[in-house]
């Protein structure tokens, strides 16, 4: 969930009667829990599913690639289409479409039928995943304060509950009868949201671009936070360089995409094949990793705030390497389930984060590259892993997580070197933070030390002093804060 959104994506409003922003607010995160419920289905019958086709690990390998292809192929078509016909009827096709997608694989007893029946689900997931996304962004402009990590953390939570049901009826249902139950469900529930998909607000989005800023404003500047971006993307006055580095934050983002992937994959077939866990526990493998994220999400930006990218992204991929490593040769299965837990909290903000710097960095053209690089990640996971289980055992292959994880952290050190504080993450939500601040104090009952943080513009803020001073200036006006593409994954 995510992939780098096309602008138009956002913008475009329904031409329909339209629903409460309250009543679009409630389907848009049903939405996102439906996607998140349908894959976590999915995950958690996919040793069942190897059963039933007779597959080896290679031939596993190869049939989940269709997935990832065939998401990265819709992906790319998704954002004309929401550009067409509008985010929100896109979002509920595409609902009907992922629910409706998980029901082939359910009846494959052949190895082709179900590497065209993954491809096709994959690409469900991807156009649902671009659509929703759209219109998450576009719900954070109307209500003028982001939101994609809760609905994130959302999907998280509905991979949970989609793994547990799923452990629960791998001891009473046979796949075909699980998946069409569940492909049933979702499909009337993506046609019964539909109404309330369509935009709330018939008004143009709010203006957060460049364009709108007073002139003489650094163009991709977080205001207050210091100098401009490195450049302004590939081919911007950065050059070279900062094509380098987005190269960089997309491998970064590309060795957590692989991990997710792997996990997802692979991590339940590894608890019943190694470990010889029932399938239940076997569920509770992907359970606990999206139950680690859901959380990890809802508080990256308290997180990314209080420590800086930096910290965050080091210590998340420390974490998963840690917790990769458990997983991985861990004697015991709850030994192993704590290594889930481990790298989805690691892993939760590590992508988001990433795709965020690289807006800051580069704009859209960087968000694309960084993406473009970091999926790359999901293409080749797959068949890598399928490939070593097969010649070195599951352990062996899942131990990859570790060494990509050790990659990243490493990669992240040098990311930071290379580019100023003024990019990070961590400086955009202070200057976002000082715009709204005033507004939501009282509603949220901020602290003062709370505030002292977000007028903070350092990139490592950890002290706990209250009682400095805090800067006099006052908070620039919400004309001059950009929309940074990427960031609105990460901010609650």
């Amino acid at each position: 969930m995510t992939a780098a959104l096309p602008a138009a994506c956002s913008r475009v409003p329904e031409r329909d009667r339209t629903p409460s922003p309250r009543r679009h607010y409630a389907a848009v995160a049903t939405l996102f829990a439906l996607d998140g419920a349908i894959f976590g289905t999915w995950a958690a019958r996919v040793p069942d599913v190897a059963d039933r086709v007779g597959a080896t690990h290679t031939a596993l390998g190869t049939a989940l690639f269709g997935v990832s292809l065939g998401a990265l192929v819709s992906m790319r078509l998704t954002g004309a289409w929401c550009a067409r016909f509008g985010a929100g009827r896109v979002a509920a096709v595409a609902g009907v479409l992922v629910a409706l997608a998980l029901i082939p694989p359910g009846f494959c007893t052949g190895l082709g039928a179900l590497c065209v029946a993954l491809t096709a689900f994959g690409a469900a997931t991807g156009a649902a995943n671009v659509a929703a996304n759209s219109l998450g962004v576009s719900l954070g402009q109307h209500r003028r304060r982001p939101v994609m990590s809760a609905l994130h953390a959302l999907f998280s939570f509905g991979g949970l509950a989609g793994a547990l049901l799923g452990g629960l009826a791998s001891a009473m249902l046979p796949v075909p009868v699980h998946f069409t139950a569940v492909a049933t469900v979702g499909a009337l529930l993506a046609t019964a949201l539909r109404p309330a998909l369509r935009s709330p607000d018939s008004n143009p989005t709010p203006d957060v671009t460049p364009a709108a800023a007073p002139e003489g404003t650094p163009r991709a500047a977080p205001a207050g936070t210091g100098p401009a971006p490195v450049g302004a993307g590939p081919g911007g006055s950065g050059g070279r360089g900062v094509l380098v580095l987005l190269v960089l934050l997309g491998a970064i983002a590309g060795s957590t995409a692989f991990a997710e992937g792997a996990l997802s994959d692979w991590g339940a077939l590894h608890l019943r094949e190694t470990l010889h866990a029932t399938p239940g526990v076997a569920a509770a493998g992907y359970a606990a990793f999206c139950l680690a994220m859901g959380c990890g999400r809802l508080a990256g930006a308290r997180w990314v705030i209080r420590f800086g990218d930096t910290r965050v992204l080091v210590a998340g991929a420390l974490a998963a390497a840690i917790g990769a490593t458990a997983a991985a040769y861990g004697t015991d299965q709850f030994v192993a389930l704590g290594g889930f837990v481990l790298v989805g909290l690691g892993l939760a903000n590590v992508f988001p984060l990433v795709i965020g710097r690289a807006g800051l960095v580069g704009g859209p053209r960087g968000v694309g590259l960084a993406s473009t690089v970091g999926y790359s990640g999901l293409l080749g996971g797959p068949p890598v892993v399928g490939f070593l289980a097969a010649h070195a055992g599951l352990p062996a292959a899942l131990s990859t997580i570790t060494a990509l994880a050790l990659v990243a952290a490493a990669l992240a050190v040098v990311v930071a070197v290379e580019l100023p504080d003024a990019t990070t993450v961590a400086a955009a939500l202070r200057s976002r933070a000082r715009v709204y601040a005033a507004l939501t104090a009282d509603r949220l009952g901020a602290s003062v030390g709370d505030l002292s943080l977000l007028l903070d513009a350092s990139d490592h803020a950890v002290t706990t002093d209250h009682t400095r001073s805090r800067p006099a200036t006052a908070p620039p006006p919400a004309g001059t804060i950009r929309g940074y593409p990427g960031l609105e994954f990460l901010v609650p």
